[in-house]
């Protein structure tokens, strides 16, 4: 592994905010593209370092991706019950993928919840054709737990968020 897991800096909150935009925007994550209103949101990493935990990998100097660690109950949460963690935001730039980066993140997620007193789970949401973090979560011992796949955006029919979780 030639690269390390750590907080993200404040000085880094851009870099990450684009590094995050442009992987959902580049591998068609955002229904409406450029004008996506969660576009403004993957953005904002200072929002997300107010309320949760940023965690990017880096290597010489760079961001290579991060993730948002949403502690048990941590305002942040989309879907995590009393008692679980979430993942959120995941993603690593588009040139560092390949060298384990997605993976070391979610690992140091499930090391975090498990440090967490009373956390009984990690769950995260993710996109239908997200084939690859699929293969990862479930490598990682997460399930599919598609009583829980929501809607975001109840308003369009055609939108949903597959689920899975991991017992700690």
């Amino acid at each position: 592994m030639d690269f390390m897991i750590r907080h993200a800096a404040a000085d880094e909150y851009d870099t990450l905010g684009e590094i995050t935009a442009r992987a959902y925007l580049q591998d068609g994550l955002l229904d409406f593209g450029e004008a996506d209103a969660y576009l403004g949101e993957l953005r904002d990493v200072a929002a997300r370092a107010a309320s949760a935990e940023v965690l990017v990998a880096a290597a010489d100097g760079r961001v290579l991706g991060g993730v948002t660690f949403v502690p048990s109950g941590g305002p942040m949460a989309d879907i995590a019950r009393h008692g679980e963690a979430e993942i959120r935001m995941l993603a690593v730039a588009r040139e560092a993928r390949g060298r384990g980066a997605g993976e070391a993140l979610v690992r140091a997620c499930v090391d975090r919840a498990r440090a967490v007193e009373g956390c009984t789970g990690l769950v995260l949401s993710t996109q239908r054709t997200m084939h690859t973090a699929h293969r990862l979560y479930e490598r990682l011992g997460f399930a599919r737990t598609p009583e829980r796949d929501w809607n975001p955006l109840p308003e369009l029919d055609d939108i949903v968020l597959l689920t899975y979780r991991l017992p700690l």
